[in-house]
């Protein structure tokens, strides 16, 4: 059955606030603790290859033995939250050997460290039980939402994590078919061509004009770590002033996916078939001067939110080949131009005489692609 996910905003008592940043704490805890068992293990191995290699659940049979005795003070939390962190670095380790070896730019697993990694915590489902926009919560009990679940269907889980200074929780649920699968409007076919003047032109002739919103906050997101700079390491006017730079970013982040949201869902709504470039993201966010737009953009989130969706709306992603002209070719006729600087937004074909604006024309060369694809399918 297909799985989707709901991350609603709770609004917790101080206490429960309180209990919720111990579990945050315990799990970060316990990750770091298996991470340097890991690597000790690890180190014993390589000097000594009868050792066996580590592996995420001997290294949990070996906490669940003595981490009462101690770490006493792990009792109050729920054991889903130190439960979790090993299958969490099991997966972290996974994803760290592919990228080895499929030849990626890649970093071990690191420790996390309090105020730079993410606060959260694990929530198994047999322990989770709903009711309206309540959320029934192990140790705590009800815990208020501010809205209630979307989706019907069978709780798998849920994480319970923190942004800025509020609290979310993400339930992933089991729905039916019906539920999972939406309705799209028509049937046409889109070619889409990302760019930083304007985020999206579409081959309709349709533009879309990303917000910017961290270009738009830059000067207000300056001042306000620069008054964290001037606050003494510690205390609590230090801890208020990094809270107000959280703040800014978290709303940075959620003008960026509303926009996103909407502009993803309109094209998979409306299409059977999007066509996008195979852009190298991370290899674009390399050029220090175009790296800041790019990333205000979102090229790589719009890339993901179509691909999930067009699975909902049973429409189709195609993907233009990475290494293949879509600026400087012409749509018309095929002609390649030589050569095409970036600071020439507008080009006549020398071989059919078609005048051209550079994105649009782009956009057009995507949706033949798009199209020829639909053909051979």
């Amino acid at each position: 059955m297909p799985t989707l996910s709901h991350r609603i905003r709770l609004n917790p008592t101080p206490d429960q606030e309180l209990y919720f940043r111990k579990a945050a704490g315990t799990a970060r805890f316990v990750y770091n603790w298996a991470l340097a068992e890991w690597n000790r293990q690890y180190q014993a191995h390589v000097e000594d290859p009868s050792r066996p290699k580590p592996s995420a659940a001997a290294i949990k049979r070996q906490f669940n033995e003595l981490k009462y005795e101690q770490f006493p003070w792990m009792r109050e939390i729920h054991r889903d939250a130190h439960a979790q962190p090993f299958a969490n670095l099991a997966k972290a380790f996974s994803s760290w050997w592919k990228a080895l070896e499929s030849g990626g730019r890649c970093k071990a697993p690191t420790f996390k460290r309090k105020g730079r990694s993410r606060d959260s915590f694990y929530i198994a489902n047999d322990k989770l039980s709903l009711d309206g926009n309540c959320v029934r919560i192990p140790v705590l009990g009800w815990v208020d939402m501010a809205e209630v679940l979307r989706f019907p269907g069978k709780v798998l889980s849920a994480a319970v994590s923190r942004t800025a200074d509020h609290w979310f929780i993400s339930i992933s649920v089991d729905v039916s078919d019906e539920t999972y699968r939406r309705q799209r409007l028509s049937d046409g076919v889109v070619g889409v061509d990302l760019g930083v003047k304007a985020a999206l032109t579409c081959s309709n002739g349709e533009v879309f004009d990303a917000p910017k919103p961290l270009k738009n906050a830059l000067r207000r997101l300056k001042i306000r770590q620069r008054r964290v700079t001037r606050k003494v390491k510690g205390s609590k006017n230090r801890e208020k002033a990094k809270m107000q730079v959280s703040r800014l970013h978290e709303r940075i982040t959620n003008l960026r996916n509303d926009w996103t949201h909407k502009i993803t869902t309109k094209l998979v709504r409306e299409n059977q078939a999007i066509g996008l470039e195979d852009l190298n993201v991370s290899g674009m966010l390399r050029n220090h001067k175009l790296a800041r737009a790019i990333a205000d953009i979102g090229f790589g989130e719009i890339r993901r939110q179509v691909t999930y969706k067009a699975l909902r709306y049973a429409s189709e992603l195609v993907l233009y080949p990475r290494f293949e002209p879509s600026s400087k070719k012409c749509h018309v006729c095929g002609h390649v131009l030589a050569a095409l600087s970036l600071s020439v937004r507008e080009w006549t074909c020398p071989h059919c005489g078609d005048f051209h604006d550079r994105d649009l024309n782009a956009a057009k060369v995507i949706e033949q692609y798009a199209r020829d694809s639909l053909v051979l399918c």
